[in-house]
């Protein structure tokens, strides 16, 4: 691990932007870009990263008063292990003209984006939220591809790594509804590619101990340290016109088609996660760990990966790594990954998920699958609903087809 004083003394030039600087993104993206960056040969060109808060300058702040270095915390069962990243190089208030300045900077090759759902909504969807409405991720993204364009400094790449379905194309959306001016939709069009990406690895909220832990384990004093778990995976679909780091030589891996990779996480990993919170909550479980170490929340999980893995286009060997990765990540003890932030939003969840692999299984000419009813008809049962219910609240009609089929 470099110490602290050679991490400051030799920064690689900026050539990527990031949008949306939070716990993730340092945990993944900003990672993954230090481990290319730490490829031999030692003449290999580094990437260093511009990155700007979505909405609070205090994240910011906090990790420019540090000269961007800070400790990523791996936290597995075993214990932790610490180690110093320097990929990120100016951290910046995104509300500020750098932003422009960095995307119209023609050394940028690609923007990676992390912000929350809303951010991609229109302001006019934003403005229904008890909360003030912000400029949207596709507004902010606009201005910079606007100053790109006027700068005439050449293509560019745009990489969702959110955790939604398809984000790339999401983000393409987001974008287009905020071009107002022809000759610059034109632009986009000829200059722009947009990237999806499937993202995973859990970073929970950093706390007080974990600071005083980033202080023992490297020394160093860091406000703005970040916990993750050992297990990390990045699928990306897409072209990058200007050049990108070594990615797929540090664990990425790049696909033509993304849509299979992003439903096994789905069905397996988010699925997994909702049947859990759904049956542990009410048994008195607070996290994942503690809902997988239940007998009976455990064998209706085994069921339920039963269910979905045949609607899966992998091959045995392949689920199996999957499953047994999943395995030892949700029998963590150690991230505390708790069950009330999963079932925030379970009604949605639930339809992409349990109702999901539900329809497809009959689709299939199957039967509807144990753990997905159970899963559905627990959720319903603290809500007020029962099965039949809670099935048609989910998607209207689901009751009938999973009984009479």
């Amino acid at each position: 691990m470099p110490s602290v004083a050679d991490a400051r003394s030799s920064r690689p030039e900026v050539r990527m932007a990031h949008l949306g600087l939070g716990y993730f993104h340092r945990a993944h993206q900003a990672w993954y870009t230090e481990r290319a960056n730490a490829l031999p040969p030692a003449d290999r060109d580094a990437w260093g990263i511009a990155a700007f808060t979505g909405r609070s300058p205090r994240t910011a702040a906090a990790l420019a008063a540090q000269d961007c270095v800070y400790t990523l915390i791996t936290r597995a069962a075993e214990g932790d292990s610490a180690e110093l990243v320097q990929s990120i190089v100016r951290a910046h208030d995104g509300a500020g003209s750098d932003w422009e300045r960095t995307v119209a900077d023609p050394s940028v090759a690609l923007v990676t984006v992390t912000v929350t759902e809303r951010a991609y909504e229109t302001a006019e969807e934003q403005s229904g939220h008890a909360e003030p409405a912000d400029e949207t991720a596709g507004a902010r993204i606009v201005r910079g591809l606007a100053a790109r364009a006027q700068a005439s400094a050449g293509p560019i790449a745009l990489v969702s790594c959110d955790n939604l379905t398809g984000n790339g194309e999401a983000l393409r959306l987001a974008v287009h509804r905020e071009v107002h001016d022809g000759a610059l939709a034109e632009w986009i069009a000829q200059n722009v590619s947009f990237v999806s990406t499937m993202v995973d690895r859990i970073t929970p909220h950093t706390t007080d101990a974990d600071r005083d832990t980033a202080r023992e384990l490297t020394g160093y004093d860091d406000a703005v340290p970040v916990v993750t778990e050992p297990f990390s995976e990045w699928i990306i679909q897409g072209d990058f016109p200007a050049g990108r780091p070594a990615w797929e030589l540090v664990g990425a891996r790049f696909v033509d088609d993304i849509e299979p990779y992003e439903r096994r996480k789905l069905w397996l990993l988010n699925a997994g996660h909702t049947l859990l919170a759904a049956t542990g909550i009410p048994r008195g479980h607070e996290t994942v760990a503690e809902a997988f170490a239940d007998k009976e929340c455990r064998m209706l999980l085994e069921d339920l990966w039963a269910e979905a893995r045949v609607l899966l286009p992998f091959d045995e060997a392949t689920t199996d790594a999957a499953l047994s990765a999943l395995r030892t990540r949700f029998a963590n003890p150690r991230i505390a990954h708790r069950l009330v932030q999963i079932d925030d939003g379970s009604q949605q969840k639930l339809r992409q998920r349990q109702a999901a692999i539900i329809t497809a299984r009959l689709d299939a000419g199957d039967e509807p699958g144990r753990a997905s009813l159970a899963t559905i008809e627990e959720w319903g049962r603290v809500r007020g609903l029962d099965l039949a219910e809670a099935l048609d609240v989910l998607q209207p009609g689901l009751a009938r087809r999973a009984y009479l089929g």
